[in-house]
């Protein structure tokens, strides 16, 4: 074993020799790391910089559209309300409309039915009358004839004497009297 050991460390170099700066290996790693820089920022950083600018540039521009569909939205929502209001409007307008013309159809119907009530108590007041005077004339007509009839019967009747004329005559207005 202890050859494997001292084989080992004639093997393994210096382990300070990686903590010592060589002056070559130095300025190489400066290039390469300046190098590095200059194309990660030619062709990496560019790219990603103008990414996010033109990923801040649609988020400004998607707010501003944001923006504007609120406003063409409160714009909208206005003109319906404005809209609605003129609606409730007609319809009441609508509304008071045909109550005036209802109103105005009662009264135009309560007018007819009234002139149409006057018209047939006028013509009923003239079929009373027309009728009264033709009991009138039958009456006259009735009478006329018993007065016919009377004299008929006085002159029928021989009565010899003025007495008994005077007589019958009185009886026949007594009769007449009383009915």
């Amino acid at each position: 074993m202890n050859t494997y050991l001292t084989v080992m460390l004639e093997a393994a170099p210096n382990p300070f020799s990686l903590i010592t700066p060589n002056p070559g290996l130095s300025i190489w790693a400066l290039i390469i790391f300046l190098l590095l820089i200059f194309i990660l920022g030619k062709f990496g950083f560019k790219p990603i910089a103008n990414a996010l600018k033109e990923r801040d540039q649609s988020i400004a521009d998607s707010l501003a559209q944001a923006e504007k569909a609120r406003a063409e939205m409160a714009l909208m929502t206005a003109k319906n309300e404005d809209l609605l209001n003129q609606a409730k409007e007609e319809r009441n307008k609508i509304l008071a409309e045909a109550r005036e013309a209802a109103e105005h159809l009662k009264t135009d119907l309560l007018n007819k039915a009234h002139a149409e009530s006057l018209k047939k108590m006028s013509d009923a007041f003239r079929e009373i009358e027309t009728q009264k005077n033709a009991a009138i004339v039958e009456i006259k007509n009735t009478v006329g004839q018993m007065a016919l009839k009377i004299a008929e019967q006085v002159v029928r009747k021989e009565l010899h004497t003025d007495a008994a004329q005077k007589e019958f005559v009185e009886k026949l207005v007594k009769e007449t009297n009383l009915n």
